[in-house]
């Protein structure tokens, strides 16, 4: 039997059952929970980049793996850091849902309906600053718990709207509280984002075998790509960084686009590149931004 190790969520729940259907459907074997709740989870009152990042949400998921408590652990891709533990790998990227963002709100269609001084709740220092140089008008406000947790702040009626990315709202049919979709040029996803990631033991041959199926080439190199510069960058959710790959089948190339700013919106850099090669790419990318004064940003911010 094999066990799957996930954070306790719904949105997280919904990810670890549809990993556990698959496997099913194609091994033929049985395949259990192990739900776990991360330190992410239990800290809700400060934001990820005040307590330590990404690396939150998947330490204790990787505690279960090296106890043989689990055999993989199953991710949303934009929590895992980019370093690894030495005996940990990436063993398989699923096919990408909506990398977007979205916009909720009980009140409003979309952000251009927002008045002025309006309330908009995020924890994301990489869409704080785009919301803050597209809509200067607007107050952003720190948002942090599961996404269940962030519409029930917004449900309170403390909040004029909140962003949310798309693909958790989809994922748990809760697609109707979408009002607006952001378009990438208007805010950027995050590495990874509306990709899941599937962690193993490097030396686990069995468990890596057993999820090759479940890999998607085109999503993997997509995310490769998003990684290498937010690696060259030393991201983590203390960095408002935003990394966007996509293939163009009509061209046969990647187009690569990143930002990153001072939350506020200042030492505005980003770049918009094609290419073929993916860790010429993202290298590229990354060497752009440096160029641009990236490391301003990254000092100020550690």
């Amino acid at each position: 039997m094999w066990i799957i190790a996930s954070r306790e969520s719904r949105l997280a729940l919904w990810q670890a059952k549809f990993v556990q259907k698959v496997i099913k459907n194609y091994s033929g074997q049985p395949v259990e929970i192990l739900g776990i709740t991360t330190k992410g989870d239990k800290i809700l009152d400060q934001s990820l980049s005040k307590i330590g990042g990404k690396g939150l949400f998947v330490k204790e998921l990787e505690t279960a793996l090296l106890k043989k408590n689990a055999h993989l652990a199953v991710h949303s891709l934009k929590d895992v850091p980019m370093d690894l533990p030495d005996k940990f790998f990436l063993g398989a990227v699923l096919k990408r849902e909506d990398p977007r963002d979205a916009f909720v709100s009980n009140k409003f269609n979309s952000l251009e309906e927002l008045p002025n001084g309006a309330l908009v709740g995020t924890s994301s220092l990489r869409r704080e600053f785009q919301l803050r140089r597209n809509w200067p008008n607007l107050r952003i406000v720190p948002l942090r718990g599961n996404l269940d947790t962030r519409l029930k702040k917004l449900d309170d009626g403390n909040l004029h709207g909140i962003i949310l990315a798309a693909a958790g709202l989809k994922r748990l049919n809760l697609t109707s509280r979408i009002k607006q979709i952001l378009n990438p040029e208007v805010i950027l996803p995050a590495t990874g984002q509306g990709a899941l990631g599937i962690e193993v033991l490097k030396d686990n041959n069995e468990v890596i075998k057993l999820i090759q199926p479940m890999v998607d080439l085109t999503t993997t190199k997509e995310v490769t790509v998003e990684r290498i510069v937010s690696r060259n960058l030393g991201a983590s959710c203390q960095l408002p960084l935003a990394v966007f790959c996509e293939f163009k089948r009509e061209t046969q190339n990647f187009r690569l686009r990143a930002k990153l700013a001072m939350p506020d919106g200042s030492c505005f850099c980003s770049v918009d590149l094609s290419g073929s090669e993916e860790e010429k790419l993202g290298n590229e990318a990354a060497k752009s931004l440096i160029d641009q004064g990236a490391k301003k940003v990254i000092n100020n911010l550690n």
